[in-house]
């Protein structure tokens, strides 16, 4: 596979506000789908509080459910992106119910006994105004590559605040070269590790 190659992605914010507020976690996940973009690689974004997610680890909660619409585009995908705020130094209450719904995928295989996600690549980018953000990675990484993903090299981009600071993310008149620049090495190694799946699935069991 060579750069030339088209990926998709999507990108999953899970800001606790719908899209008619703005949001810092949806702000910096349209960040990282740029800086994929430069890697060819499309993508879009899906602010999870606009659907309704029931509660629950199946693939689908029946009647109502919308998280099978936003499957369905996670499966056309080759790079999931999860945006998340820090909320009392954890992720938002929205990434868990990602997470848990993600859970239903474990019994999910294809024909060569690879889970579903086994070919796809995962990262993640958090933002708030209080410490977390690298807890908070590990136990989305954790998760999401027990569900099947892969984790790139450096796959992650936070921002947070001063201790004890009031500052949204939203809010800075300019992104931070050092977040700019770790977004950026997240979406090359991301790009170049999907690419690699495509070209070499790993083995069926």
């Amino acid at each position: 596979m060579t750069e030339a190659t088209p990926l998709r992605a999507l990108a999953l914010a899970c800001s606790l506000k719908p899209s008619s507020s703005p949001s810092s976690s949806d702000l910096i996940a349209r960040q990282v789908l740029e800086q994929l973009g430069t890697h060819g690689v499309t993508g879009e974004v899906v602010r999870v509080a606009d659907h309704d997610v029931k509660p629950g680890v199946e693939v689908d909660m029946g009647e109502g459910d919308e998280w099978p619409a936003i499957r369905e585009k996670m499966m056309a995908a080759d790079i999931l992106v999860v945006s998340t705020p820090t909320w009392v130094g954890h992720m938002s209450s929205i990434a868990q119910r990602v997470l848990e719904r993600l859970d239903g995928e474990l019994s999910e295989t294809d024909d060569s006994g690879r889970p579903l996600l086994a070919g796809k690549v995962a990262v993640v980018s958090v933002v708030g105004n209080e410490d977390g953000a690298h807890k908070i990675v590990a136990d989305l990484f954790q998760g999401l590559n027990d569900i099947g993903f892969t984790i790139p090299s450096q796959g992650s981009t936070y921002w947070n605040d001063q201790a004890m600071g009031g500052t949204d993310y939203m809010d800075l008149d300019e992104t931070p070269e050092a977040v700019a620049s770790t977004t950026s090495t997240l979406a090359e190694n991301a790009a170049h590790l999907a690419r690699a799946l495509k070209a070499a699935p790993y083995p069926g069991s």
